[in-house]
């Protein structure tokens, strides 16, 4: 009786379970039995571990095979688990030393010449395996720079089942003959699942927001400060205003202007994307803020079995963009309710609960009414009043709630149009306010879990970092007279401590609560829209 075992990792949403796979050979007819609550495409594994082996050069034994994956409570789907399966078959036939295999983890699929090919998850399978304590992994070569990127961990890319049994055998490694100059290589194929390549836009767009220049939107001063204050304190963002006036513009730049996401929150995204197989080609870290225009179908995510990512995780530590918002259903954009106080999106399916990261700013916008022109004078809008009650109304009120900055996107004039007036600040130049601003928010809160001031309870800014005597009393006010909620006033006191830091105080004072009041309800409290004219 022949037995070995080796490792592999099991993906439920975006976190990996280790599995240990087993293989033992026993006298009898000849049979191949895969056990451990496998799926369909991990079933099918037997016949392509089969052709492999065979197709590498070596034998396939002529026994009794039974392949456990323990845990068997955990369900288990893909093709990763070929090159784990494989080495563990070839240790129980002692083709391989079994003790070698112990302590390594393997991620890979098989084709049926032998040649390893990639599969979606690699970092989180990768993190999952150092979380667990184990130092060597074994991964695609094409996939080696993302497995590389999680410390402390030794990786070996290999390109064919033939070079991994001679690395394990200690014998001479062959040498696979590259692909021909200029074709495609067929093993990329399995790092991105159909509808995210390069016809879709989704492929590689990260760094495509760098080139759109936020000087480039004409007029717009009050919503230019919000997407400002929105990116220095990560507060979401509603913009509602006719068609044309710069709403999509305004929500494409935003990204640009984010700072460079961190070690940490680079990992975070990277993951999620490395499961829905959208990470840029060639690029195995996503170090930019994503931007993600979501469709009313894949929003939260789903799927068949487990769960996969939506547009609200592949938009983590970035940019959602909900455009023509009251067209998504009620029942999708209450969805959003929960990550958006949570920071993140828990699925339940009947394989399991999975967890998803969703921290992510999200951006609303909207038309006035269905035809677009009901705040425009003398191009007359056609809908009943009830028709604009019941349009506006698709938004509900708790979701409204949980905005903290709603700006009226007013048409742009002749004059602005046609250059006469001044030309705001380039993309640059915001950015690194929003950079000094986002610096400022960290050092004040270094002792704390929170990041930036969008994170921070309204209990912890009232009694840790109060504003200046008196700078809440107009805010106060408004929670009297019913115009504010309670949570209305805590993101009031957020956005203004944002202003602050923009403006280079060390507190809010009440002209920073007046702009934040103005950038939340919409009526003037006689300050400058302007952040240069606030310092």
């Amino acid at each position: 009786m022949g037995f070995a075992r080796t490792c592999s990792v099991a993906l439920v949403g975006v976190e990996g379970v280790v599995v240990e796979v087993q293989a033992d050979l026993e006298p009898g007819v000849a049979a191949f039995t895969l056990v451990g609550l496998p799926d369909k495409s991990l079933t099918e594994s037997k016949d392509r571990v089969r052709a492999a082996v065979v197709n590498s050069g070596g034998e396939w034994p002529q026994k009794k095979l039974t392949v456990g994956l323990s845990p068997a409570s955990v369900p288990k789907g893909g093709s990763g688990f070929d090159l784990a399966v494989a080495c563990a078959v070839l240790g129980a036939a002692e083709r391989i030393d079994p003790r070698v295999l112990a302590d390594i983890v393997m991620i890979g699929e098989l084709g049926l010449d032998g040649r390893v090919r990639p599969v979606r998850g690699v970092l989180p399978a990768v993190l999952a395996a150092a979380d667990a304590g184990y130092e060597q992994v074994v991964v695609p070569d094409c996939t080696a720079a993302e497995a590389a990127l999680v410390p402390g961990i030794s990786v070996l890319g290999v390109r064919s089942l033939r070079q991994l049994i001679a690395v394990l055998t200690d014998e001479p490694v062959p040498v696979e003959e590259p692909d021909e100059p200029g074709r495609p290589d067929p093993l990329l194929a399995g790092l991105c699942v159909p509808g995210t390549g390069v016809g879709t836009g989704l492929s590689g767009g990260f760094d495509d927001a760098h080139a759109l220049d936020l000087a480039d939107v004409v007029g717009q001063v009050s919503a230019r400060t919000a997407v400002e204050v929105a990116a220095a304190g990560a507060h979401h963002l509603f913009l509602q205003g006719p068609p044309g006036a710069g709403k999509t513009m305004l929500a494409e730049r935003l990204p640009a202007i984010l700072p460079r996401l961190t070690r940490e929150e680079s990992l975070e995204v990277t993951a999620v994307h490395s499961v829905a197989g959208m990470l840029p080609p060639g690029k195995p870290l996503v170090d930019v803020a994503p931007y993600h225009s979501a469709t009313m179908q894949s929003l939260v995510g789903g799927g068949k079995g487990l769960a996969r990512p939506g547009a609200v995780s592949l938009a983590h530590r970035g940019v959602l963009f909900l455009d023509e918002a009251p067209e998504f259903s009620s029942q999708t954009l209450d969805s959003l309710r929960q990550p958006l106080e949570a920071g993140h999106v828990v699925i339940a399916r009947s394989a399991g609960v999975v967890r998803l990261p969703a921290k992510f700013l999200m951006v609303l916008a909207a038309n006035p009414c269905p035809c677009g022109r009901h705040t425009l004078l003398g191009d007359g809008c056609e809908c009943p009043a009830s028709a604009v009650r019941r349009y506006q109304a698709r938004l509900s009120g708790p979701l409204l709630d949980r905005i903290d900055l709603k700006v009226e996107v007013e048409p742009v004039t002749r004059s602005e149009l046609s250059g006469y007036g001044t030309r705001g600040d380039s993309t640059q130049t915001v950015a690194d306010r929003v950079r000094t601003a986002r610096e400022r928010a960290a050092a004040r809160l270094a002792d704390t879990g929170w990041r930036t001031n969008s994170e921070v309870p309204g209990h912890a800014l009232r009694t840790r970092w109060p504003a200046e005597p008196g700078a809440l009393d107009a805010a106060e006010v408004d929670l009297e007279r019913g115009f504010l909620t309670a949570r209305g006033l805590d993101r009031v006191l957020r956005v203004a401590w944002t202003v602050a830091d923009l403006a280079g105080r060390d507190r809010p004072c009440a002209q920073d609560v007046g702009l934040a009041l103005q950038l939340r309800t919409g009526v003037s409290r006689g300050v400058p829209m302007a952040i240069g004219a606030l310092t």
